[in-house]
């Protein structure tokens, strides 16, 4: 890990607000999920296993898929873009804003545009942009990015929101929520009514009919699309399913696995811009779909990480994202990733580069909570370890018998110098019986010596190991010396005289 990863993960863990913040949003969403799961309709396996399938399907024939959803939305009366980067993207936006002579942006929450950093493009080139969604609204006034895929302000208490409230919109200091959502919904209801631009991401494009789904519990989701006169959609191209029928699928778990709910608030289908016989609707509505590194995923070993729905379940169950936060999730230099948690550590690796974000993969135990909270059943802890591994990058897919044996034939450059020493020197140990236990007899005289272990694994290391766990002190005696040495002094029942266990 670099020394910037681990300052960040360091005064996360010294935070104490931070603590109860996060201890406080996993108990509660967990506590709903497992709830709302009762209400399933079928066996929750049984939909986990048909949506993960759904998904595989999806990225496995994109190629078909994607046309199938820009004819079908063109038809709709959609005008579609396609950006292969990130500056594609925000060049689009831009020159959509630049046609309408547009000054204000509204926003409803859309983890695409974090992730092609849009809002400091638009500002940029002189544009109001404002967060809609009262979590990102919260951040933005902070200037901070998001916390969390479904939680953007996760890391924050209500004291925290008093602050910026009385610092940013002058509101007298007060931790009364009634009063703190009024003063934002004061001013966001200004925002929707003078908007020239609404911009949002999109949860699902359904490829048979070239409708776009958009799943909000706040009614700014609405407001955004409907209000100002032009509307801006941006969606990973990943993001497809194939029918309503698929869609139904995926609102059962979707909900359930994000905030607990059986449906979220605000449901929409959006088929089109606004009729000649409508009232209300924007006149030009736009979708642009956003490649930005996700046709390279799936021609990668990690591929199935682009099956996720973005509900946020894996970081609400992840032991490691519950003690340090989304803010500590950063690159080697630093930079604060759009994706954190056990699916971040996957996708940001494979979307803006194993070198700079491959280490992400090492914040994690392994325990497998993640990929048991997935509701379409990805398996986290294999991608986790193909990151490890440095199977980031490829051109064609690694078939799924032989990807955890490739041997990777340069060592990725996220794993520290003094790991790939230790791990050489530990397969030197281990390959040889005597020098395997030599080790541990050694082993055991030093933790004798410098006991408690633990207070060792506080000073600075290679890897990181020990800033926030203990390894248990090696026993002085290996058992088989212990049993060549005790096994004369125990009486050891002869295997006729067992008796079978009623």
């Amino acid at each position: 890990m670099t020394a910037p990863f681990i300052t960040h993960i360091r005064n996360a863990l010294a935070n104490p607000g931070l603590q109860a913040a996060l201890d406080s949003n996993a108990e509660r969403r967990l506590n709903a999920l497992h709830q709302a799961y009762a209400s399933l309709p079928e066996d929750l396996q049984v939909m986990r296993d048909r949506a993960h399938a759904v998904r595989a399907e999806v990225i496995s024939n994109l190629d078909s898929y994607l046309p199938q959803l820009i004819k079908n939305a063109s038809d709709n009366g959609i005008i579609v873009h396609q950006a292969s980067n990130a500056d594609q993207a925000v060049q689009i936006v831009l020159e959509i804003t630049k046609q309408h002579s547009a000054k204000l942006i509204a926003k409803s929450k859309s983890m695409v545009s974090e992730e092609i950093r849009l809002n400091q493009a638009l500002e940029k080139a002189g544009l109001e942009v404002v967060e809609t969604d009262l979590g990102e609204f919260i951040v933005q006034l902070r200037g901070e990015p998001p916390s969390h895929i479904i939680t953007p302000a996760v890391h924050l208490r209500r004291s925290d929101v008093a602050e910026i409230f009385q610092e940013k919109l002058g509101l007298p200091y007060t931790e009364d929520i009634s009063a703190l959502t009024a003063a934002a919904r004061s001013v966001l209801r200004e925002t929707f009514l003078q908007a020239d631009v609404g911009i949002s991401g999109v949860n699902f494009g359904i490829a048979e009919n070239g409708m776009l789904c958009l799943v909000t519990n706040e009614g700014n989701g609405r407001m955004v699309t409907t209000l100002p006169q032009v509307h801006i959609a941006l969606m990973g191209i990943e993001r497809i399913l194939p029918t309503l029928d698929d869609l139904a699928l995926m609102l059962y778990l979707l909900p359930r696995s994000a905030t607990g709910q059986k449906l979220t608030v605000y449901t929409s289908l959006i088929r089109g811009p606004r009729r000649e016989d409508e009232i209300d609707g924007p006149r030009e509505r736009h979708l642009i779909l956003v490649d930005n590194g996700r046709r390279r995923i799936k021609s990668s070993p990690l591929a199935e990480s682009l099956y996720c729905i973005r509900c946020g379940a894996c970081l609400n169950a992840c032991p490691v994202f519950r003690e340090i936060g989304g803010h500590a999730y950063v690159g080697v230099g630093g930079q604060i990733t759009t994706y954190p948690g056990p699916i971040g550590s996957v996708v940001s690796p494979g979307l803006f580069g194993g070198t700079d974000f491959g280490q992400l993969a090492r914040a994690s135990s392994l325990c497998g909570a993640c990929k048991e909270a997935c509701p379409v059943d990805i398996d986290l802890p294999k991608l986790l370890l193909r990151v490890r591994a440095g199977l980031v990058e490829g051109d064609e897919p690694v078939g799924a018998n032989n990807v955890d044996e490739q041997v990777c034939p340069s060592a990725p450059g996220h794993v520290p110098a003094g790991l790939r020493l230790g791990l050489s020197l530990y397969t030197w140990i281990a390959a040889s019986p005597w020098r395997f236990t030599a080790s541990q007899r050694l082993a055991g005289v030093f933790s004798r010596m410098f006991s408690p272990l633990s207070a060792w694994m506080h000073l600075p290391s290679f890897t990181g190991w020990g800033y926030s766990r203990d390894i248990p002190r090696p026993p002085v005696m290996t058992f088989h010396r212990w049993y060549a040495k005790e096994a004369q002094t125990l009486e050891i029942a002869e295997p006729s005289e067992l008796q079978p266990i009623p």
